[in-house]
């Protein structure tokens, strides 16, 4: 974006409302001693969308960067007409993130995490310049972060498990500057995030910052700016499927946003998140209205995780009760968590490819199963606004005809690896 000025902000506390200046890398506010996410606070009050040419950045007056970075893809969101009829919905709204040349959609990772990875690199402003970027992730986050990185030659180290790695494909050879590392099969999401923890004890790395890093939180929640400003108004009900919550948590933020905006409406929409089951620990949570996770064996979470379609879904220790999480934001805006097996995601996938025309990842699906399920109960009116993020789709549509590369692990770790040997060997990977 040519003349772009970096975008005027403050941070907030959300436990303490304490204001404070962004350092430029600020994950927490260390004046706090209560857990608690912080939220960026924007000098521009309404939101203005610049041309559709800007990609992601045309929701910069809500994204916390210093520059803009070429290649992105704003969320694309349109009103169904097939699925709607079949649902009985007569306002559904369907926020696409992925590829769907056909209604503008041209995310060529398939998957809403691109909206994270540009928005967390545009927030970038040289300070780590000598210093290598840290993602861990269950797969799409890794493979939307490794796009961005190769094509702007920004040092990343990922660690994703090696049961997900297939994950990793590319339309190209990535840059050298990325690399990747994994715990050995049998591992899950959590097991990457502990051996990225080990990496981050060296002052070579740095930490992306997840559901911290308000950058993240804020690319993610362009998919409500996509679709309420396509729509002219707050839907009613939002549904995702989550494995940290990160996504829901940013739309409860935007929600907030955009009430403040003054000209989209004054209420919240009720945030109807999922889980892939038997892999449900934020639901057995939530149904207790319990603000702490509840018990989780570690060996029993792994074969939940080997059992549901979703693996991206699949995070043990995500931001549900801390101060501003998911607990927060279901208990502010009156929503629920619910649940799908494969079998009802599965059905909810092809029902998705017959009615709407393209194929959605196994995440999305599992949100559309919780929806058809809400229908079937008659917890939404047929006239209400309801809007569906399908966070990822078009994978078999963007892979036709093309060859594809694959990044492969430079090390592969135990379950428990020792934390030495792990951080001598992804120092030695980019000397």
């Amino acid at each position: 974006m040519k003349d772009f000025n970096a975008t005027r902000y403050k941070l907030k506390n959300i436990a303490t409302e304490r204001v404070f200046d962004d350092e430029g890398w600020t994950l927490e506010d260390k004046q706090s001693h209560v857990p608690s996410l912080i939220r960026a606070v924007y000098e521009s009050k309404q939101i203005r969308p610049k041309g559709e040419e800007h990609g992601i950045y045309r929701f910069a007056d809500w994204l916390p960067v210093k520059r803009t970075l070429s290649g992105s893809c704003a969320p694309v969101p349109y009103r169904s007409r097939k699925l709607a009829e079949h649902l009985g919905l007569k306002n559904l709204y369907i926020t696409f993130n992925g590829y769907f040349p056909e209604i503008g959609a041209r995310m060529t990772t398939c998957s809403f995490k691109e909206t994270e990875a540009y928005s967390v690199c545009g927030r970038l402003n040289g300070k780590h310049k000598d210093k290598v970027l840290v993602v861990a992730s269950a797969g799409n986050t890794a493979r939307a972060f490794a796009k961005v990185c190769s094509d702007n030659h920004i040092p990343l180290l990922l660690s994703v498990p090696e049961e997900n790695i297939d994950a990793l494909w590319f339309e190209a050879p990535l840059d050298d500057c990325v690399k990747l590392i994994s715990p050995r099969h049998g591992a899950d999401y959590y097991d990457a995030i502990k051996l990225s923890d080990m990496a981050l004890q060296s002052d070579k790395f740095f930490a992306e910052g997840g559901a911290k890093n308000v950058a993240r939180r804020d690319g993610m929640a362009t998919t409500v700016l996509s679709a309420v400003t396509h729509i002219g108004r707050i839907p009613d009900y939002y549904f995702q499927a989550v494995g940290s919550g990160t996504g829901a948590i940013a739309a409860w933020e935007a929600n907030l946003r955009l009430i403040e905006d003054g000209r989209f409406g004054s209420h919240k929409m009720k945030l109807m998140v999922s889980q892939n089951a038997p892999f449900v620990p934020m639901y057995d949570a939530w149904k207790a209205r319990s603000r702490e996770m509840l018990p989780y064996d570690d060996d029993q979470a792994r074969l939940d995780v080997e059992e549901i379609d979703a693996k991206v879904l699949s995070n043990r220790k995500p931001p549900y009760g801390i101060k501003g999480g998911l607990f927060d934001a279901l208990l502010d805006t009156g929503g629920d968590i619910l649940v799908a097996t494969n079998d009802e995601a599965r059905a909810a996938k092809k029902l998705f490819a017959e009615l709407e025309g393209v194929d959605i990842y196994s995440a999305p699906a599992v949100a559309l199963a919780t929806l058809i399920q809400s229908v079937r109960d008659g917890r939404i009116a047929p006239e209400e606004y309801v809007m569906l993020n399908v966070t990822g789709g078009g994978e078999k549509r963007f892979m036709e005809g093309k060859e594809l590369f694959f990044l492969k692990p430079s090390h592969v770790f135990d379950i428990d690896p020792d934390p030495k040997e792990v951080a001598e060997k992804v120092e030695a990977l980019f000397e």
